[in-house]
């Protein structure tokens, strides 16, 4: 599929494509979408910035029928964030249809707003399971005519516990519902979810596309825990940053961190779970708007960050799971563009960042930490050519008789620059601590990233082998091994 004109789409839908100015589908979309608009179920292994969400709410809408006032779509998300997200796209795609309802249902949200908005009859809901399970229990709504039904991020609702939430759910819905499995693994909760509430389902895997992809260069750099502060405020001033998004594994690491890049002069705010909605969204949005350069999260929180230009993203924590690194990079590199990923790593965290590399098949390069030198030299250069577009450009004859007084006095005018470039250059001066020597970490390590193996298994044996229904692939495993035989070559 090379147009979005190809899927044969409603009017209303490809007027919103349109005013979304998207033109050719994102790999998930092509291999997904055909699948979906045929009532197929299917399970799709991409990460988040894949394009996914577009890929399960067009055939969500197009199935909508307006006449009837019922549930027909549910879409289920891990957190309240990527509930917002999802929400605000499915508005987009629908706005040139005004039979469509939608309603989000989410933590941190007034039961009484959701329950008005229930009382409108809509006909998608977009939740997150807790919530969702809440306003069930209590007889709010009804699932019987949902005959849709996503579990976006299905990898991290398992992890977060919604195992029994989720099943209870999907026993509450249509037998004859269309069942779609989004997730960045396949491990065995998964499969179960998939074997019990699943008819033949279709296999798409397109992290081979993402996770190799060229236009996140990504590094590790060696780091003592009591070096990563000084460490991290090095990078954010040698590629002068706009936007970047640090990752901490607790609440507190977030906070402690925030604290410090402001007190040294940097942008920075803090996301995690014991925020409130209010202040998460206040957060959300000055990220958005630029008045907040660095964004420091907790995974969980994280999830819900989808913001365009992003230029790098810092591992400020190495993440427990191997998963959660295919999450919190893709934050970057999105829609095209290039970006950067940087991992801390100590000498106890090397058998980590191995596991990291096999099980999602990259090479993480290996970085030097960066000297007062370079940080001076990297400072020059963004000023040189700052200084040179102003020169080439601007009117300066009023400038040059207020620096001509300073010759009269005796100054040259070489002095006068040197000492301007100092007065621009001190407050950037103090972010760092120029006598800082960094702890010796060396551990020489060399991976050798192999192809990621919790992905591999039998789905012929899981899924059955009816070779009469096209949309059961059934030499998937032998594509599968094929592609990791030549990948390794």
């Amino acid at each position: 599929m090379k147009t979005f004109e190809e899927l044969n789409l409603p009017t209303f839908i490809m007027s919103a494509i349109s005013d979304l100015s998207f033109t050719t589908p994102s790999v998930i979309q092509a291999e997904a979408i055909p699948h979906l608009m045929n009532g197929e179920d299917i399970i799709a292994m991409a990460p988040t910035g894949s394009g996914k969400t577009l890929a399960f709410a067009i055939p969500a809408i197009q199935k909508i029928d307006t006449a009837k006032n019922c549930i027909q779509a549910l879409i289920i998300c891990p957190t309240r964030e990527l509930t917002i997200q999802a929400h605000k796209e499915f508005e987009k795609l629908s706005k040139h249809n005004s039979g469509i309802k939608i309603t989000s249902i989410y933590g941190g949200q007034q039961i009484a707003k959701q329950l008005n908005a229930l009382k409108r009859n809509p006909q998608i809901i977009i939740a997150t399971p807790g919530r969702l399970m809440d306003h069930l229990r209590q007889g709010n709504l009804e699932l019987n005519n949902v005959k849709y039904v996503v579990l976006d991020e299905a990898d991290e609702m398992l992890d977060m516990g919604f195992r029994d939430d989720i099943t209870s759910i999907l026993e509450q819905t249509s037998n004859q519902r269309q069942t779609v499995l989004f997730s960045a693994t396949m491990e065995k909760d998964i499969q179960k979810i998939a074997e019990r509430f699943q008819k033949s389902p279709y296999i798409i895997d397109v992290l081979d596309n993402l996770q190799n992809a060229p236009d996140i260069e990504q590094y590790y750099l060696e780091s003592a825990e009591k070096d990563k502060p000084e460490l991290i405020t090095r990078l954010l001033d040698l590629y002068n940053v706009n936007l970047s998004v640090v990752f901490c594994n607790t609440k507190s690491n977030v906070d402690k961190l925030v604290e410090m890049l402001k007190s040294r002069g940097f942008m920075a705010d803090a996301i995690h779970g014991d925020m409130n909605q209010s202040l998460r969204e206040k957060v959300m949005n000055g990220f958005k708007k630029g008045s907040i350069k660095t964004l420091v999260a907790t995974d969980v929180a994280g999830r819900g960050i989808d913001v365009k230009n992003i230029e790098a993203v810092f591992n400020y924590d190495l993440p427990r799971d191997s998963e959660d690194y295919v999450h919190r990079i893709g934050r970057t590199g999105r829609a095209g563009k290039s970006g950067m990923a940087f991992s801390f790593v100590s000498k106890s965290q090397v058998s980590l960042l191995k596991r990291i590399e096999r099980t999602n098949g990259i090479k993480i390069m290996r970085k030097e930490r960066p000297s007062v030198e370079e940080l001076d030299a990297a400072r020059f250069d963004t000023y040189s050519e700052k200084i040179k577009d102003i020169m080439d450009n601007a009117d300066l004859d009023e400038f040059r008789q207020k620096i001509s007084s300073f010759t009269e006095q005796g100054y040259s005018e070489l002095d006068v620059a040197a000492a301007i470039y100092k007065m621009l250059t001190k407050k950037e001066q103090l972010k760092i601590n120029r006598k800082m020597i960094f702890e010796e970490t060396v551990f020489n390590y060399e991976g050798e990233p192999k192809k990621k193996t919790s992905r591999n298994f039998d789905f012929k044996k899981r899924f059955g082998s009816n070779n009469k229904k096209k949309n059961y692939d059934s030499n998937f495993g032998s594509k599968f091994q094929n592609r990791r035989k030549s990948r390794n070559k």
